[in-house]
């Protein structure tokens, strides 16, 4: 028996917030932007549930998983304008769509190389499609290929170390010679620029919450998973029902795009569900299972990072891609837009910036269908 009861809502509410403030508030500062807030939300609320403070399971938990995780993804995904996408991202977007195939391929070799055992089908489809899109994605696939609590925080953890590996090996390429010296880039010899990338960008500024805004995007968002649910239970395809909300969202987005550009605070509620559900998945996670397993998917992870920086450096070299856009294509398929933009800003690539937005976003758009497509290949 835990200290909270699994039908204390109120108490478990208290829990689950106060780590989503927890995991916010470390992405702030240094050590969190270093191994994002998500791994020190997942670490603290499963020890607070294996040491009996919270229980594993609650109806609470359910809710969250259930009802919010859904209500999530059109929220996040409501920008996805794939003209502006397509407009913008020139010819880095080939790189990216070359990039993803490579993530694939390191997704499937992988699994064929090492034993995972009944996890490996939903872990491929998972990597690939966190990897090619991002945490929403890796939500979503996990949702639609049914992975239980244990097995989310397992392959969310592991990833997590997988993923800071990549981003410093993205880093490192441009001072490698062996590498340079085989595949130029025009790039780089500007002048490197300090600063946030999504500042220079005009991405980011001064958020804010309009209540007209929060309700009409919450309303959206309902509508969409309702006819989606609808649509997946009559097609008798209920586990699929996030596919049918990822397609009704984009064709929202993209059928009124001014009217979802113009949208404020959506993609924060999104984001504040999401980090709710990371709590969740890491109170749900029994430790034991967890340390059994995480340091085999870890190996596999780095074998999909491996798989995919070599294909994509071959295909370079063999079709003369410039070495800072394959850099930011990979970067695109593996570390998200955000982490891209600021590789790219970091080394003075201006004119990159914004392609390793546009291709990151795109990811988001595509990585839940081919995630899922993986690991039904694989089953």
């Amino acid at each position: 028996m835990s200290i909270i009861a699994a039908d204390n809502v109120l108490a478990l509410g208290t829990v689950l917030f106060a780590l989503a403030w927890f995991g916010f508030w470390m992405d702030t500062n240094s050590i969190g932007k270093k191994t994002s807030g998500v791994i020190w939300i997942l670490w603290v609320a499963m020890a607070l549930s294996n040491t009996n403070i919270i229980p594993l399971q609650a109806p609470t938990y359910d809710f969250v998983g259930g009802t919010l995780v859904p209500l999530a993804i059109p929220l996040l995904l409501f920008k996805a304008d794939l003209r502006k996408i397509f407009r913008e991202s020139g010819v880095v977007m080939i790189t990216f769509c070359l990039a993803s195939m490579a993530t694939v391929i390191g997704a499937v070799l992988g699994y064929y190389l090492l034993e995972l055992g009944d996890i490996g089908p939903k872990v491929a489809g998972v990597y690939s499609g966190a990897w090619i899109g991002g945490m929403v994605n890796f939500l979503a696939v996990s949702q639609a290929v049914e992975m239980t609590p244990d097995e989310f925080s397992v392959a969310l953890s592991a990833s997590a170390v997988v993923s800071i590996l990549a981003l410093m090996m993205l880093l490192a390429i441009p001072s490698v010679r062996w590498i340079t010296n085989r595949i130029p880039s025009a790039l780089f010899g500007d002048e490197i620029v300090e600063g946030d990338p999504l500042l220079s960008t005009g991405e980011s500024g001064e958020i804010r919450l309009k209540l007209a805004h929060v309700c009409g995007a919450l309303a959206i968002s309902f509508a969409i998973c309702a006819l989606a649910q609808l649509i997946a239970q009559t097609l008798n395809m209920g586990h699929y029902s996030i596919l049918f909300i990822t397609i009704l969202t984009i064709l929202v987005a993209n059928l009124f795009p001014t009217m979802m550009a113009n949208l404020e605070g959506d993609f924060e509620l999104g984001m504040l569900i999401m980090y709710l559900f990371f709590v969740v998945a890491g109170a749900s996670t029994d430790a034991t299972s967890f340390l059994g397993s995480a340091l085999h998917l870890f190996f596999y992870g780095m074998c999909i990072i491996f798989i995919h920086l070599a294909l994509v450096l071959t295909v370079a070299r063999l079709f003369k891609v410039d070495l800072a856009e394959a850099i930011v294509a990979s970067g695109a398929a593996l570390v998200g837009p955000a982490v891209t933009a600021a590789i790219a800003t970091s080394r003075g690539w201006k004119d990159l910036v914004t392609p390793a937005i546009m291709c990151g976003i795109f990811g988001y758009v595509i990585a839940t269908f081919i995630g899922v497509t993986v690991t039904k290949m694989l089953t």
